[in-house]
């Protein structure tokens, strides 16, 4: 006897008296303010949470052809089946790879029309592919492994505080692979979970890089310190002059050095960094505008800022260009290098500019 199964405008058979309903919706186990993650989190679409213990074991769906094909790739993720869309005349290229790795761990390939995706994806852009998959989900910190500081001084980390735009995240994430990041370590609290949103925002980098993270930002900080790491903060700066109303020294990314292992700690797209974690930083890092900005134009996007900071960091990376080169390229023709320039007293112990150890190599 066969059995049909109306699922979404579309009637799909099974044999044997066996009802399987494809892609069933979850019931939402938060009402608007009860949603994890503070109020900023709880306006965006559901679509972009983690699933909840009660419905640990459901399946999402992953969209996006380099967030499917780097899954199937990864292998990390259990997926139940692999969606492409009709009507293409024939499939070539990754579209092809991705048919090739499913008919090999024997999973099962669909291939409905592209009004059937769109609805499924929630009008996402999906490029034709879509997988139903198990969640992906972040891991404890206490499992990343970690170089013992002599082997490598230069040493990276990305620390996230409450970011919590599922696109910031995904691009941030992209950033951090591309550019060589060690680990990338988030807050569990009101922070955005690893959703397929985010996999896609990431070019699917996030399928194929380890995510760790911490129910104790701060504690985790302060343990990193006692170790000998550098905690170096992030904060927004209204106009091309440093403040220095901050007890914590403020630096232009530009004048960094970067000597030791180091965290560098990016906060929520709104607030910034919280107070707690501010303080368990040694250094913060500013990007220096060109003029004086108005009010509400005086940060960049999380995510953009997260991009240039890394960039300046992650260039000072042995086997690059030569410091000399580098510096040349990144001093302002017009501007004197005096102008980003941080007092010598500010400077707490162990933590010295470009500008400085210059001065120190002249001597």
């Amino acid at each position: 006897m066969r059995l049909l199964a109306f699922v979404g405008g579309a009637t799909w058979c099974y044999p044997g008296g066996i009802l399987i309903r494809l892609f069933s919706q979850p019931a939402r186990p938060w009402g608007r303010g009860e949603r994890p993650g503070g109020e900023e989190l709880s306006r965006l679409r559901f679509d972009d949470l983690a699933p909840g213990r009660q419905s640990a074991g459901r399946l999402e769906l992953l969209f996006g052809l380099s967030p499917c094909l780097l899954a199937l790739r990864a292998a990390r993720r259990r997926v139940a089946r692999l969606l492409l869309q009709a009507g293409r005349a024939g499939l070539q290229g990754e579209r092809a790879e991705l048919l090739r790795l499913a008919e090999t761990r024997g999973i099962p390939v669909l291939r409905p029309r592209r009004r059937k995706l769109d609805a499924l994806c929630r009008h996402q852009v999906h490029q034709g592919v879509c997988m139903e998959v198990s969640p992906l989900c972040s891991r404890p910190w206490t499992e990343a492994k970690e170089a013992r500081l002599g082997d490598d001084t230069q040493q990276l980390w990305l620390v996230l505080e409450g970011l919590q735009d599922p696109r910031n995240l995904g691009a941030v994430l992209r950033t951090a692979h591309f550019l060589g990041v060690d680990k990338v370590i988030t807050s569990r609290r009101n922070s955005c979970p690893l959703t397929p949103v985010v996999s896609k925002a990431s070019a699917g980098a996030v399928e194929v890089m380890n995510v760790f993270s911490t129910d104790d930002l701060t504690g985790f900080l302060q343990a990193k310190v006692r170790q000998g790491w550098l905690v170096a903060g992030t904060v927004a700066c209204s106009g091309p002059e440093i403040p220095q109303s901050s007890e914590i020294p403020v630096t232009s990314c530009l004048e960094f050095l970067w000597d030791r292992p180091t965290l560098l700690v990016l906060g929520n797209e709104g607030s910034g960094l919280s107070q707690e974690v501010q303080a368990s930083c040694q250094v913060l890092l500013t990007i220096l505008p060109r003029q004086q900005l108005p009010p509400g134009l005086e940060s960049l996007n999380v995510s953009v800022a997260a991009g240039i900071l890394l960039h300046s960091i992650c260039s000072q990376r042995k086997g690059l260009p030569a410091e000399g080169g580098r510096e040349q390229l990144l001093q302002d023709p017009l501007e004197s290098s005096a102008t980003f320039e941080v007092p010598r007293a500010a400077q707490p112990p162990g933590l010295s500019t470009k500008a400085e150890k210059e001065r120190q190599n002249e001597g």
